[in-house]
């Protein structure tokens, strides 16, 4: 059995190649920089990219399962195309979002992705991660400046590891069980931004403060970057929710793999250089 990973230079994509190389399967890997990407030599690596549709009957020709990377604009001609070529299973990466509908939600492109693989009939499997534990990567700078100047830092999240995304997505691939599931995934415990910015001090062994932005503060500034301001409103609203009704672990992660998740202290630590 081939399974064709998509994205496979993308944050979770390039360790689902991994995680499936580790259970012994066999990967064909769908990227746009085969360089970049660094993959294994364990790996069929074929060029080309969801974006691009002509370039997929290459990568599906003799598949029979694909871990898809959400790409809403193109997923119903991967579906079409998928099919013609005998693809019978699909683990699409979606997201906690789905059923937003705020304007800004990134639901609304979870949602037509899941949509179009339910409909294609495919023995499908959605995998639904909160918030990513790698967002806080944009900290970076100004926790090497010692202050982090965030809005809502009482706000309490889930956050995930990205190899733990990619953990499960290789578990539910090679294994029997996940097939019409919706696996929503968080990490194991809830944590505050003011808490996060506390585990970082601890991890580099200094002092960082938190210093709290307003609402209007914190959205001037991600407007100021480029960011859509409807997808700031979501955010923010998102981050307000939390101060009302915390969220709580799914345990979903810790059930399929059969050990706990990632802690954002562990993950932290594995990544001390990008911070320091």
């Amino acid at each position: 059995m081939t399974i064709l990973v998509t994205g496979a230079t993308g944050s979770v994509g390039r360790l689902v190649v991994d995680e499936l190389l580790a259970a012994g399967a066999s990967v064909r890997a769908l990227t746009v920089d085969p360089a970049r990407a660094q993959l294994p030599p364990e790996a069929e690596v074929v060029v080309g990219s969801l974006a691009r549709p002509s370039t997929l009957p290459v990568a599906l020709k003799g598949v029979s399962a694909v871990y898809l990377a959400p790409m809403a604009r193109t997923v119903r001609r991967f579906c079409e195309l998928a099919r013609e070529e005998g693809v019978s299973r699909v683990v699409a990466l979606s997201g906690s979002s789905v059923g937003d509908d705020h304007e800004g939600s990134s639901g609304h492109e979870y949602g037509a992705v899941e949509a179009a693989v339910r409909e294609a009939g495919f023995a499908w499997t959605f995998l639904r991660p909160g918030a990513f534990m790698n967002n806080t990567l944009g900290w970076a700078d100004m926790v090497r400046a010692g202050e982090v100047a965030m809005a809502y830092g009482d706000a309490t999240q889930t956050p995930i590891d990205l190899g733990d995304i990619a953990a499960v997505a290789a578990r539910v691939l090679v294994s029997e069980g996940h097939v019409g599931a919706t696996r929503v995934l968080s990490g194991p415990s809830a944590i505050s931004l003011r808490e996060q910015v506390a585990v970082l001090g601890s991890v580099l062994g200094k002092e960082i403060r938190l210093r709290d932005l307003t609402r209007a503060e914190q959205r001037a500034q991600w407007v100021g970057f480029g960011i859509p301001e409807e997808a700031v409103d979501w955010i923010l609203d998102g981050f307000e929710e939390t101060l009302r009704h915390p969220q709580v672990p799914t345990g979903v992660v810790e059930e399929l793999l059969g050990r706990p998740g990632t802690t954002y202290a562990e993950w932290a630590a594995a990544n001390r250089a990008v911070f320091s």
